[in-house]
């Protein structure tokens, strides 16, 4: 069963993955695999490299994440060219592990733009993380040590509250304590395995 995983920045979306692993879930991090597929030393930062140039490196051979992201985010046909190289690679892994995951086997992919990418219809079920906005500030002022421009910019990029509870077919409430986050995910992991795939019809 596939199940998608989203929720707004400082939501507690990593927390909850992990309980999920610890119940029994297979994780698949898209933005881990982001960070592989163009690691030293592949043809993914190779193909970069050609594209973009041998300045996106730093001393190490490393590909320079400051610097790159400096350009496409002020660039949409440099971020479209980066993603034309990236994502194929990162789709190919994403189905090379979903190949070794053992049959009946709930599979968690952690997708922090879910809603904005409109992929929900990808999966089974999509399980959203949900706090409230002033919560999701006060997270990033506090624990992050970002400015509250910095939170209210981060916020504005990324879909509403709104948007991502349109998407959820199963919501995760995370304004409690641990513990109560950790009773919320047992209850949706028990959900999931019950029902099955295509859970979303």
């Amino acid at each position: 069963m596939r199940v998608g995983l989203t929720g707004g920045v400082a939501s507690g979306k990593s927390t909850v993955a992990r309980m999920l692993v610890d119940l029994g879930a297979v994780l698949i991090d898209a933005d881990v695999l982001a960070r592989e597929v163009v690691a030293a030393g592949t043809p993914g930062l190779q193909r970069v490299v050609e594209e973009f140039g041998p300045e996106v490196l730093t001393p190490e051979g490393e590909l320079d994440r400051a610097a790159m992201g400096a350009r496409v985010f002020s660039d949409a046909g440099a971020r479209r060219r980066l993603e034309a190289i990236v994502h194929p690679l990162v789709y190919e892994r994403i189905a090379a592990l979903e190949a070794e995951v053992p049959p009946g086997a709930l599979v968690v992919h952690d997708i922090p733009l879910l809603a904005e990418n409109d992929r929900a219809g990808d999966f089974d079920a999509v399980v959203v993380v949900d706090v409230p906005p002033e919560l999701q500030r006060e997270r990033m002022v506090r624990d992050r040590g970002w400015s509250e421009d910095d939170a209210a910019s981060r916020m504005a990029a990324q879909a509403s509250r709104e948007q991502r509870l349109g998407v959820a077919t199963h919501v995760v409430p995370n304004a409690g304590t641990h513990e109560d986050l950790r009773l919320a995910v047992a209850e949706v992991f028990a959900e999931l395995v019950s029902t099955g795939p295509r859970a979303a019809g």
